[in-house]
């Protein structure tokens, strides 16, 4: 799982920083999470293919979220893309993107396939033979969700020697990988477990855009493995949390103690913030494994 931060800062973009933007790379699937203005012009400078996008999420419509969205779509019919594109986020995503194509006259040549979310409960939105997709009910001044990504469990994976010692055919090597039980060369049922162990443990990452502090979110992104919170100010602006239905540093933390996330990813900083370490620091004072997002940065877990 590889993720790689186009752009984390709030509100707008400056000569150095960019608003948000992510590509979430996950059993060889690429995501775009969020497509703040000038995201093609990041996917360019980290040598990312455009072609591998074939889904975008958008959180909620606000501009340091989606501004980007309809200059990459018009910069995949330039260069002549003819897979589908499938774009998931609010209601009215679509109105807005089609109104600007409609008054340009630049229809795609590819098929441009919204999924318009209105629930304000989690719900499966992507389902494939290797990764789902759920959505995060946030609390924010618009409608707002995160996205939580998991792989789905792996093949299992053989114990050679047991497997050999069981008599077992070659030709059920496969059907043992996906769980079954199988009958060996003396006409036996060899449980599979005996002969199998468990495969790689499934990963998890959870972005949770703009929200206030939302603690019933805790039991969709439990045990996640990796987990962005945006965390827009620090405490001694924490009054405006409420106001704003922005989250600090710290209540990230507290968010991602309470899931029993393995690491947490802080972002959508403030720019009123001349550095970031005090996020960190902040943070730490709830949960250790804390990492900074900034423009460019990569993870890999």
């Amino acid at each position: 799982m590889k993720l790689t931060i186009l752009g984390c800062y709030s509100a707008t973009p400056r000569t150095l920083n960019n608003t948000t933007s992510q590509v979430l790379e996950i059993n060889n699937h690429m995501f775009l999470i969020d497509c703040g203005e000038g995201t093609q012009v990041q996917l360019r400078k980290h040598k990312i293919k455009f072609n591998r996008i074939k889904h975008i999420f958008i959180s909620h419509l606000h501009g340091d979220h989606f501004f980007g969205l309809v200059g990459l779509i018009s910069t995949f019919r330039l260069l002549t893309r003819e897979a589908d594109l499938h774009i998931y986020g609010p209601k009215g995503i679509k109105e807005v993107v089609t109104l600007q194509m409609k008054l340009a006259d630049s229809w795609t040549n590819y098929n441009l396939i919204f999924h318009e979310l209105t629930s304000n409960k989690s719900e499966l939105i992507f389902e494939d033979e290797k990764v789902l997709v759920h959505t995060v009910p946030l609390n924010h001044r618009v409608y707002t969700n995160g996205f939580l990504f998991q792989e789905k469990e792996g093949d299992r994976k053989l114990k050679i020697e047991a497997v050999e010692a069981a008599n077992i055919n070659v030709a059920y090597y496969r059907k043992l990988t996906q769980g079954f039980d199988v009958v060996n060369e003396n006409g036996e049922t060899i449980k599979n477990e005996s002969v199998t162990k468990a495969g790689l443990k499934p990963k998890s990452y959870a972005f949770c855009s703009d929200t206030m502090y939302k603690e019933d979110i805790v039991p969709i992104i439990k045990n996640v493995d990796v987990l962005y919170h945006e965390s827009t100010f620090l405490e001694k602006h924490a009054h405006l949390g409420p106001k704003t239905k922005h989250s600090t540093a710290k209540e990230a933390a507290t968010i991602a103690k309470l899931a029993n996330a393995g690491t947490l990813l802080l972002g959508h900083y403030s720019t009123r913030y001349d550095g970031l370490n005090a996020f960190k620091e902040e943070a730490q004072e709830v949960f250790d494994n804390v990492e900074l997002c900034e423009d460019g940065k990569t993870f890999e877990f």
